[in-house]
Order: structure tokens, then C-alpha cells, then sequence
């Protein structure tokens, strides 16, 4: 009997749905309608690109993306293809260059990416480029994140023969509200027109002017006022496109980023937060293509400013007597006078107000603690919304599934608690992140008339203001914890500055909380020492945060539920691959 024929390559392939290609020498496998560049970008062999985005429509005008490619010969009439030793047939290259960004992978197609060809072609791109670039690096804002910087530098001649002076473009242009134009700049990428088009569905900007007068800019009557306005600034590979917020505040090689998620609202947009020596400068968003993909509304970028805000709470404030000012103490006799008092109360004239804000650790402490003293009355405070239909949920709130899952609660006893305050049946209040002046409709006037009131916050308030005792927690970037996004996925927070004077982390706060109240009954989350191990406690003893871990979670997340809901412009762009 003789042998079996051996499986080609090909073939082996295709069962898989997938392609064999060389790439500078080796062979690879990849799914059919793989685009060249990031076939090549994804084992690791960089393709250069300015107009190119994997979220946008190919547009194939910048030409820095050429490669060297070949395939097998046409084969002449009835003749039959015949293959290496290794199962590939021979490879015949193209005399030209192709644009990597705008063709697919092909059976036993040849790329070359450091061939003389491409590499010529891409130093007179750069060249071309150039000629009317201005020299303005150290003043150019995205100097450290330019590709066109970046590109020069790795492709580019080190000398250049433009002698011609240069054609003069708009500068500083105030396009919107939130971005500047320097056309001098451009490379007419085109990436900020389609952005605009394809995912906010607004044609506000264009290309006006011909051959070397061509420039960006907004259409008659219209400005870049969108509130997604900011991601043109993200995706600008030169210092085109510019963030107002951001210009001439840091230079980025200074500035440490920190992978977290946004917490404005259910959504949970993955971010990088971008700090200095206790300062955040600046958000951007982070890729993650089940959340946000690459995109973020500018009202969420942009609030981070009262987390160095004059306001901020530093140091625990106690009232030494109901009419006596608050004064500031040391954590320790806070913690334990705090202890007492809340021994001291009654269960049932006691409630908690906690926040969905709070991370699931903080919510199981929170809970742990009212459970601990007896206390029934335990709710969030709900916020609901307008979505805009893209990445801004109706649910204003980060962590209400969190809150579903850890505590059980969603809002609807809210108005018990505050009836009961209005008719004198709670005497004693714990409110953990809110202002519930402003954001539960509780009057000053009613808190004050408290036996007792107990707020954990990061900022002033008018909540903090009749408080007899204030505990200085942390805003989102100063914390480690998870949340749970309105489509069911928890995340990871990931603290990216250190808790501001001497303010803690919420769950140490709550933690210490439960230790002097409880003595030996808290159980393990109150001894943890960091927030991933109150989590550990938290996935034994919650049925939906069974197996999970804050490894298990990472810097994408971890779908742990199933809520019905979805995240309108993931699900756009799913439906258009």
C-alpha cells in the first residue's frame, strides 16, 4: 500500500480558514481578509502608517505603509504547481511596492518590509512629507508621541534637498471649543474627516484647497463642537490636532500613564490616566473592543480636575460637640471615637447611604459593617440618565451592578431612608461617598438635626459641611478596586497617584472601621491588606465572582454576567465588520 499523500501547508490552512504567508523570511498563518499591515503588525514585524486606523475606513493616501510583495507564478495553461520541500511554492516578487494598509493576505504570498524597494519608497514619502513640514519640534505639542518624528528617525534620510522656501498653512486655528488646528502640521491623513463621518456620524470636517494648499478645516458654518470632539487629538499621528486642555501643560515623556477605567459612568471606558509627582494632567482613552473601542466622550476626559482641587478633603474632621466647629485629628482616636459612637447607636435608628461609585471591595466592607452593627437601612443612590447612543450610559452611576451584586441594592429603599430622616426615625446616618444634599434630595436642614452623621468622602460638600465627623477618602485615581460596567463585565481600577495628604483609601478606612466596631467578628476582608485580597474574600463567598481574581480580570476585563445590556457604538461597530 503505498503512503499517504502528506497534508500541504495550503491545505492545513484552509481547513483553519486561514492563509500561509512569508513575511520577511518566515512563514505564518493568519485568517482570510487579513489586511497586510496588520498582518505583519501583529507578529511583531512593524509597517509604518499615518492614514491607516483599524477602526476607520481604509483611505490608502499616505503611501507610508509600502511593502515588497510576491506570489506564486501564473502558471502557463494545464500546467500543475509544484512546491518546496516545505510545501510552499516558489515565491515571484512584484517590480513594485504595494500600500500594506488597503490589500489582504494571500496562499503562499510573500511580504518584505525591509526589501530596497519599500525602503526607498518610504524614505521619499518622508522626503515628500518634509518639504513643507515645519521645523517646530520643540514647541510642538505632540513632540515624543509624533510619527512623523518617530518615522524620520527610523526611515527617513539624514539629509534632505528641498532648498524652496516652504508654503505657509493656518496656525493655532480654534476649530471647536476643545481642539486647535495647525494646518503647517498636516499631513493630510484624513484620519480626524473619517473619524468624524464613520463613528460620530457628523461631516464637519474637510479638505479644502488643491495640490500643495491643501488643508484640514471645518465646513462653512460648521465647528468641531461634538462631545467626542477630543478623540481627533488621540488619532492625529502629527501635532495637527491639539487638545486645548492639554497644550503647552507637559511634555509627555514626563508624564506616567496608568491603564484604569472611567468612572463617570456605567459604560466603564478603559483610560489611561497621565500623571506627574501627584498631578493628573491629562486622560486619554485606552483600546478595549468589548467596552469603548478606541474612543471617549470629551465631558469624561475632561473631568478629572477635582482631583487636585482646592476643595479636596486631606485630614479626618471631628466635631468635639454638636455645636463645636469641625477641627482636624489624627486617624487613630478618629477611628476609635467613630467605633464607639457607632456601638452607641441603634440599629434601628441607624442607615447607611452608600455610593455606587465605591468599588465592589468598599461596597462588600460597607456591607460587612452595617450587617456587623445590625443596621437594616442600607442603600445607594441611584443616578439615571440620557444616553447618548454611543459610550455615555443612562445609568450615571459606575458601579450600580457591583452594587446589585455585593449588597443586593439598587436605589429602591432610597426614599425610606429619607422619609425616615424627615420623621425623626433615623437618628443616626453613615453616608460612604455622597453628597447626599445634592444628589439624594436630603436638606441641610434635616442633617443637622441628626443625632449623628458620619461621611466618608474625597471634596467638600455641603453633606461633609454638617457632618459630625468627616473621613477623607479617595477619587477613582487614587484607588485600587474593581467595578462592574452596565453590560456585566468587571474591571479593574488601578491607583495611578498616591492618596493626597492624609487622606486613605476608602476600603482601609472601612477595613479599620470594621476591626475597632466589630473586635473579632469582621472576618477576613477586614484583616486584608490590600484591596485584590478583600477581592479574594469577596470570590468565595459571591456566587458571581466565583473564580475571579485581579489577574483573572486584567487590564481588559472579565465578563461575569449576563444583563441584557449592551454599549450602543460596540454593537454598531460589531455589526459593520
Amino acid at each position: 500500500m503505498s503512503p499517504e499523500q502528506p497534508i500541504l501547508p495550503k491545505d492545513a490552512a484552509a481547513a483553519e480558514g486561514k492563509v500561509n504567508v512569508q513575511i520577511n523570511g518566515t512563514w505564518y498563518r493568519f485568517p482570510k481578509g487579513t489586511r497586510i499591515a496588520d498582518a505583519c503588525n501583529s507578529v511583531g514585524v512593524h509597517v509604518p502608517c499615518f492614514c491607516y486606523h483599524t477602526k476607520l475606513s481604509v483611505a490608502g493616501s499616505c503611501r507610508m505603509c509600502l511593502v515588497e510583495q510576491g506570489m506564486p507564478p501564473r502558471l502557463a495553461p494545464g500546467a500543475i504547481p509544484t512546491y518546496n520541500e516545505d510545501g510552499y511554492q516558489t515565491i515571484q516578487w512584484m517590480p513594485r511596492a504595494v500600500v500594506a494598509c488597503a490589500n489582504t493576505v494571500a496562499e503562499n504570498m510573500g511580504i518584505r518590509t525591509n526589501g530596497t524597494v519599500c525602503t526607498q519608497a518610504r524614505r521619499a514619502v518622508l522626503e515628500f512629507l518634509l518639504t513643507n513640514h515645519p521645523l517646530d519640534c520643540p514647541i510642538c505639542d505632540q513632540a515624543g508621541e509624533c510619527k512623523l518624528q518617530e518615522y524620520t528617525a527610523d526611515y527617513g534620510s539624514p539629509t534632505h534637498r528641498f532648498t524652496e522656501a516652504k508654503i505657509k498653512k493656518g496656525k493655532h486655528i480654534e476649530i471647536g471649543p476643545r481642539v486647535n488646528l495647525d494646518q503647517e502640521r498636516c499631513v493630510l491623513c484624513r484620519r480626524c474627516v473619517r473619524f468624524m463621518k464613520e463613528v460620530v456620524g457628523e461631516e464637519v470636517l474637510g479638505v479644502v484647497g488643491r495640490g500643495g494648499h491643501n488643508a484640514i478645516a471645518c465646513y462653512p458654518g460648521k465647528t468641531l463642537d461634538s462631545n467626542y470632539s477630543m478623540n481627533v487629538v488621540d488619532i492625529c499621528p502629527v501635532g495637527a490636532m491639539t487638545s486645548r486642555d492639554f497644550r503647552f501643560r507637559m511634555r509627555v515623556w514626563f508624564l506616567k500613564s496608568t491603564p484604569t477605567i472611567d468612572v463617570n459612568c456605567g459604560t466603564g471606558t478603559n483610560i489611561y490616566v497621565w500623571s506627574r509627582e501627584q498631578q493628573v494632567y491629562r486622560i486619554t482613552p485606552r483600546q478595549n473592543d468589548d467596552v469603548n473601542s478606541c474612543w471617549m466622550p470629551d465631558s469624561h476626559r475632561l473631568n478629572y480636575r477635582y482631583i487636585n482641587s482646592e476643595s479636596r478633603l486631606l485630614t479626618p474632621l471631628m466635631k468635639t460637640d454638636a455645636q463645636a466647629p469641625q477641627r482636624a485629628a489624627a486617624w487613630e482616636p478618629v477611628v476609635k471615637a467613630v467605633a464607639e459612637q457607632l456601638r452607641l447607636c441603634s440599629p434601628e435608628q441607624t442607615a447607611f447611604i452608600v455610593s455606587a461609585r465605591l468599588t465592589n471591595e468598599e461596597l462588600f466592607l460597607a456591607g460587612n459593617l452595617a450587617q456587623l452593627l445590625g443596621v437594616e437601612a442600607l442603600d445607594i443612590v441611584p443616578r439615571r440618565g440620557e444616553g447618548d447612543g454611543m459610550l455615555i450610559s443612562s445609568d450615571h452611576n459606575p458601579n450600580s451592578m457591583g452594587a446589585q451584586i455585593v449588597l443586593h441594592k439598587d436605589g429602591s429603599t432610597l426614599d425610606d431612608i429619607r422619609r425616615g430622616i424627615k420623621l425623626g426615625k433615623i437618628r443616626n446616618l453613615v453616608v460612604l461617598g455622597e453628597d447626599v444634599t445634592a444628589e439624594a434630595a436630603i436638606p441641610s436642614e434635616h442633617l443637622v438635626k441628626l443625632d449623628y452623621l458620619l461621611v466618608m468622602d474625597h471634596t467638600e460638600s455641603a453633606t461633609t459641611r454638617a457632618a459630625d465627623v468627616v473621613l477623607p477618602g479617595v477619587t477613582f485615581a487614587e484607588r485600587y478596586g474593581t467595578m462592574v460596567n452596565v453590560a456585566g463585565r468587571i474591571q479593574r481600577l488601578n491607583r495611578a497617584i498616591d492618596p493626597l495628604g492624609g487622606a486613605k483609601a476608602d476600603w482601609e478606612i472601612l477595613a479599620a472601621l470594621l476591626r475597632e466596631c466589630c473586635g473579632d467578628l469582621p472576618g477576613a476582608a477586614a484583616h486584608a491588606t490590600s484591596a485584590q485580597e478583600v477581592l479574594n474574600v469577596m470570590a468565595a463567598q459571591i456566587e458571581e465572582l466565583g473564580g475571579v481574581s485581579w489577574a483573572s480580570i486584567g487590564n481588559q476585563g472579565q465578563q461575569i454576567i449576563d444583563t441584557g445590556v449592551s454599549i450602543p457604538l460596540i454593537d454598531r461597530e460589531k455589526a459593520n465588520k
